[in-house]
């Protein structure tokens, strides 16, 4: 017994060499040649970036030094060395064919810039006299920061730099609030828009205006924040707000998204939502009750929940696309849901809605359950996946249709242009076809070709390698 554990002593000790390597042509390898952060909100922590240090050597390694070189003036990169955090390092060991990691953080100062601005730095490691080093680099963004504010008097938000929200920021009403082709609004964790005033969102297809969270990293790999909804809260317009008009609008990643409320008057347009893009919501992208809302050529996609709530008031919408393929969940509500509304009087608010050219199509039913004839709800030459028939609420529709959407979930990829197979290529009516919604969000034409694609996106040949 003695004899043996002997033997398995001597022949574990001879798999480890425990002195080090001083040769010059041992040195270390790493994982990557650069820590490369994506575009850094100046004055504010960064995500955690990760790199590994290898020794390749059957001995162990000493690191005589790890430091930052200290090149960039405008910020500054922290490190954690094998769980130890420091601004430099001496004497780090690294066994024989093992490994440590580095965990590297950062934080810049502004940069007195609009446009984001390139800072770069090195990590230099000193190892048997050889100097080794991986470039760090951040673009770093300079932000206006508003904290909880009230716009009291008519604002122009303009699109110089991104402005950063904090907590809620409140349109009194009878205030207008314009924001210009290109302005971008980065919203912190829970921070959202009230508007009780009107917004003015005049976006266009080269410039549009973007509503999003403040995590402009990655979450992994090549893997956005984009595809993560519930980032931020939401944009709610509530009376007496009327005469609200967004054009171009992308709007992502929110909680509770697009809510729009307005007392039951219908007589005037208290939204309109012009070649927008409302998607990747936590709850619902669009929640609308007893008001006049409009939305053209505007795409309203993936939620947890349904992608629009229409609780009674008028509704008008033309060459839309409905799609629900939410990452996160199978939705188990359906795409559109349409109803009448009780107010707390007892009265009853009716649903008049209208879909024109539209798409509704997703992993759940379009619509909810239940026949139309109760309600004021027609919807004329649009396309569902679903097996159906014609009426008097449902006109010269495409029914068990595939959009051959430009999609592909596994690969979180949710583009909802329609591909070369699409049934609902030439399937609308240029009647319907308004002049607001006679070209697309990208400025391609309904109208070049005689007839008009339903949904939001107006088609065009796509090469096999691009599909």
């Amino acid at each position: 017994m003695a004899a043996a554990a002997l033997a398995m002593s001597v022949l574990f000790s001879s798999c480890i060499e425990d002195g080090f390597t001083t040769s010059s042509s041992d040195v270390l390898a790493f994982n990557m040649d650069t820590v490369a952060f994506d575009t850094v909100i100046t004055l504010q922590g960064t995500a955690t970036k990760q790199m590994v240090v290898y020794n390749r050597s059957k001995k162990q390694i000493n690191i005589s030094s790890i430091k930052v070189a200290g090149l960039a003036d405008k910020g500054h990169f922290y490190l954690n060395v094998d769980g130890i955090r420091g601004d430099e390092f001496h004497n780090v060991e690294i066994r024989g064919n093992d490994s440590i990691f580095i965990f590297i953080e950062a934080r810049l100062d502004e940069m007195e810039q609009d446009d984001p601005t390139l800072l770069e730095d090195r990590l230099l490691f000193e190892t048997n006299g050889v100097s080794q080093s991986v470039l760090l680099s951040a673009w770093g963004q300079d932000v206006i920061r508003i904290n909880g504010d009230t716009i009291s008097h008519n604002t122009l938000l303009r699109a110089d730099k991104p402005y950063l929200i904090y907590d809620t920021l409140f349109v009194a009403p009878g205030v207008t609030l314009s924001l210009q082709a290109g302005t971008t609004l980065l919203f912190h964790d829970k921070a959202a828009i009230r508007c009780a005033g009107r917004m003015l969102a005049n976006g266009t297809a080269e410039a549009p205006v973007v509503f999003r969270g403040d995590r402009l990293d990655r979450i992994v790999g090549e893997t956005s924040f984009d595809i993560m909804s519930g980032q931020w809260g939401g944009v709610i317009f509530t009376p007496p707000t009327m005469g609200n008009v967004l054009k171009h609008v992308i709007m992502r990643g929110s909680a509770i998204g697009m809510h729009c409320s307005a007392n039951g008057d219908t007589t005037r347009c208290a939204l309109k939502l012009v070649n927008c893009v409302l998607t990747n919501s936590a709850s619902t992208c669009l929640a609308t009750a007893a008001c006049y809302v409009q939305a053209i050529g505007t795409e309203i996609s993936d939620a947890a929940e349904e992608v629009a709530y229409f609780a009674g008031g008028k509704v008008e919408a033309v060459h839309c696309t409905f799609a629900n393929y939410y990452l996160f969940a199978v939705p188990s509500l359906p795409i559109v849901n349409v109803f009448d509304v009780e107010f707390s009087d007892g009265t009853v608010g009716k649903i008049h809605a209208n879909f024109d050219n539209c798409i509704l199509c997703g992993l759940s039913k379009e619509i909810n359950e239940g026949k139309l004839d109760n309600f004021n709800v027609y919807m004329r030459y649009c396309l569902f996946r679903s097996a159906g028939d014609d009426d008097a609420h449902f006109i010269n529709c495409v029914w068990e249709g595939d959009p051959c959407f430009m999609t592909d979930r596994d690969e979180h990829l949710f583009d909802y242009c329609l591909g070369n197979e699409s049934d609902a290529i030439g399937k609308g009516d240029p009647a319907l076809c308004t002049a607001e919604a006679r070209y697309d969000r990208y400025g391609r034409d309904r109208l070049a070709h005689g007839s008009v694609d339903l949904g939001a996106y107006v088609w065009y040949p796509i090469d096999d390698d691009e599909e």
